[in-house]
């Protein structure tokens, strides 16, 4: 099968959340003996040298990328107020990128083209104008739903009804947008049961997978365990989450366990993270080895209070076999059992609660990270997700061949 991806970034390097979800789909497909062919933005915010890219990833993927300005810009913010089109996704319109698609188009013929999220539906009407491959939206949020949570936290009135106005036209557009494609592929179950209810257009639950055998789980019982957390900080929820959980719940945790320890990793740290001079935590930002990072720490905490889709790093810790303690909105799309395989706290008590109890329980802390990493091994192998997708593929190629023969 010959599959075209369209990406909002470039899946290489896998360094944050939809590059490693974009990049999951690539090595599983390629790895099943399917063609994959990328075409990606390159902006200005996440900018990649082509030069960067191992020879023998481009050998495999042909990826491409297209510089695309997306940095906003106050007059055409402003001309937006007075418009229904979306302004999250103008930004991602580009002739020169609209050009190299029709050029890769008419010289390549394609069964699949995949948009790897909503900000690439612009291209629907041109990939439908120079091909007959079908197209599938993989959808790694609800998008507009992340803003309305957004919105619904922001105090000052004149932010929340200019967000209030952005949350309106995306969704406009991606309401409109779901009905235009041929399958739409979301990364949680949660957000596929959202679609199905606003589409009769075929939906399936495509979550981020892992290679078990790439994530090698070291248990051990440490008499003073380190909490961590690991996620890229130029994702608002991300950064909004650190801040409520320094601000409302390390502090009371610090008063009662003083020499306990907290790493934060990530690309894109803010200058107040930066500056932070807080005892006992690290700042550490940028890793060269995720996996390494999580094996050298014991409980991950990812204090989510906004967002969409599902949590790359919880997966990641639970393939680690690490106990992971995150809110009701960090958990959404994971098919977890309280308790059992992951920690569940919404409030600062709650949170200093189950924290302050589970680093004096190490026994309690591995069983809880054994039954995480069994979670991953059963849901998330991303060799078992391929093999959905690809049924899926072919449910839709052959439901269009059914309706052309009916015709």
């Amino acid at each position: 099968m010959n599959i075209l991806m369209l990406c909002n970034k470039s899946p290489y390097p896998a360094g944050e959340g939809g590059p490693m979800a974009m990049n999951s789909i690539v090595r599983g497909l390629i790895d099943s003996g399917h063609n994959v062919k990328i075409l990606a933005v390159n902006s200005e915010k996440y900018h990649i040298k082509e030069g960067g890219i191992p020879s023998s990833y481009k050998r495999q993927t042909g990826i491409e990328l297209i510089d695309v300005d997306l940095r906003i810009k106050p007059i055409a913010a402003f001309r937006n107020l007075f418009s229904d089109k979306s302004y999250h996704v103008e930004r991602f319109i580009s002739d020169n990128f609209k050009n190299r698609l029709i050029e890769i188009l008419k010289e390549n013929k394609f069964d699949i083209v995949q948009l790897e999220m909503i900000y690439m539906a612009p291209y629907i009407e041109t990939i439908r104008e120079h091909s007959k491959a079908k197209i599938i939206l993989r959808a790694h949020n609800v998008e507009h739903l992340i803003w309305d949570r957004i919105a619904k936290k922001t105090r000052l009135f004149l932010k929340r009804w200019y967000i209030n106005h952005l949350v309106r036209t995306l969704k406009n557009y991606e309401m409109s947008a779901i009905n235009r494609v041929d399958g739409i592929a979301a990364i949680t179950y949660r957000d596929a049961a959202f679609f199905r209810g606003e589409t009769a257009i075929p939906v399936v639950d495509i979550p981020f997978g892992v290679n078990p055998d790439e994530f090698v789980p070291k248990y051990e019982v440490k008499e003073k365990p380190t909490l961590y957390h690991i996620g890229s900080m130029n994702w608002m929820p991300n950064e909004e989450g650190i801040h409520w959980f320094l601000k409302n719940v390390w502090d009371k945790i610090a008063k009662r366990e003083s020499d306990l320890i907290l790493n934060l990793a990530g690309r894109h740290m803010p200058k107040w993270l930066t500056n932070l001079r807080k005892k006992n935590i690290n700042v550490v930002g940028e890793v060269p080895d995720a996996r390494e990072f999580i094996r050298n720490n014991d409980i991950a905490i990812v204090p989510l209070l906004s967002g969409s889709g599902i949590r790359i790093k919880i997966i990641e810790s639970m393939a680690m076999g690490r106990t992971v303690i995150t809110t009701m909105v960090g958990a959404e799309g994971i098919q977890y059992s309280e308790y059992e395989n992951i920690i569940i706290a919404d409030s600062p008590a709650k949170m200093v609660e189950v924290i302050c109890k589970i680093i004096k329980e190490p026994q309690e802390a591995e069983r809880i990270g054994k039954n995480a990493r069994k979670l991953v091994e059963d849901i998330y192998d991303n060799r078992k997700i391929i093999d959905r997708l690809l049924i899926f593929y072919d449910e839709i190629i052959m439901a269009k061949k059914e309706v052309t023969h009916i015709n």
